[in-house]
């Protein structure tokens, strides 16, 4: 049974109800007054965090309001013209002017970037494995910050070397002493050798032998020398020692030839000189006029010389017998 209280709620919750429907939906032009309305965010400034109220409807509004300049490059998330509402997060990311030293050449640009990692990717810049940087990756950039890229590259290469050939000696007693003749022809060998090496910027700046491979033995060259001599007349007497003239005497110190000076064989004539005291040999050139002490019949080269005695001698004893091949 329904009481006169209980009809009574009902009128009061319908009354109610149409008083909400009246206002909503018989005005639907009726504005509310948001003028006044405060909305608390949060400004992350390059890190700095600030808890601030704002009536302004949009980020560039914001920013007005607070005397917030951006640079150029300066950037907001999110950007200038969205809408803000009551918790939002709203960053300022200030640009910082940075020099990249690269593969030759310098960049100059401005970042948004966190770290040096970011700067080179915005950049278009990739790092192999073992490249370096410097300030690190991890590092933030600063303003005018100069950010080095040294390139690291490391390779595997086989080079070829040459290996030079012995040259072995033989004598023939048929082959006048002057003459000789190549009986092999002497070849290089060929040695691979791997390297791994190790590039700084594309210039060498180490390499280890990785390992050796002979490909080519070497040939050795053989070559005989005659030892005939055909001797003529022969004289004895006095033999003595000078230093010549450097211009008389080329390649006697490397034993290609010896020298010597006589008063009357002609120039060019070639003897042998002994010494009488210990049998020693020497074969010479004459290339000059001398000695003319008496019995003195050669005046040999220090070179040839030493070669039957010793300079502290002097003065020795000398058979000396024409060549005539």
């Amino acid at each position: 049974m329904i009481t006169k209280r209980r009809i009574l709620s009902i009128f009061i919750v319908l009354l109610i109800f149409y008083g909400i429907f009246y206002f909503f939906l018989k005005t639907p032009n009726r504005e509310l007054d948001f003028k006044n309305y405060k909305k608390i965010i949060t400004l992350n400034a390059n890190g700095l965090f600030f808890e601030t109220s704002t009536s302004a409807d949009s980020v560039s509004d914001f920013l007005k309001e607070k005397n917030i300049i951006l640079g150029e490059h300066d950037q907001t998330i999110p950007d200038t013209n969205s809408k803000i509402f009551s918790g939002i997060n709203i960053e300022i990311m200030r640009a910082v002017k940075i020099k990249i030293q690269v593969d030759g050449k310098t960049i100059e640009n401005y970042t948004l970037a966190k770290n040096i990692s970011g700067v080179l990717e915005e950049n278009n810049i990739i790092l192999t494995r073992l490249d370096k940087t410097s300030p690190n990756l991890s590092a933030p950039p600063a303003k005018d910050e100069e950010i080095i890229v040294t390139r690291i590259n490391i390779e595997e290469k086989i080079e070829k070397e040459d290996i030079d050939f012995k040259t072995i000696s033989k004598e023939d007693s048929k082959l006048g002493w002057r003459e000789k003749k190549v009986e092999q022809k002497g070849e290089k060998g060929i040695k691979e050798i791997k390297y791994k090496i190790t590039y700084k910027n594309g210039q060498e700046i180490s390499r280890e032998v990785l390992e050796k491979n002979i490909t080519k033995e070497p040939v050795s060259e053989i070559i005989v020398k005659g030892t005939y001599i055909k001797i003529g007349k022969a004289h004895t007497g006095l033999g003595t020692w000078y230093k010549q003239p450097e211009h008389l005497f080329i390649g006697s110190e490397s034993g290609e030839e010896l020298y010597a000076a006589n008063p009357w064989l002609p120039k060019g004539s070639y003897v042998k000189v002994t010494n009488k005291a210990n049998g020693k040999s020497v074969i010479v050139r004459i290339n000059d006029r001398g000695p003319f002490g008496p019995n003195r019949i050669i005046d040999l080269h220090t070179v040839a010389f030493k070669k039957i005695a010793s300079l502290g001698a002097g003065v020795i004893e000398v058979k000396m017998e024409e060549i005539e091949n």
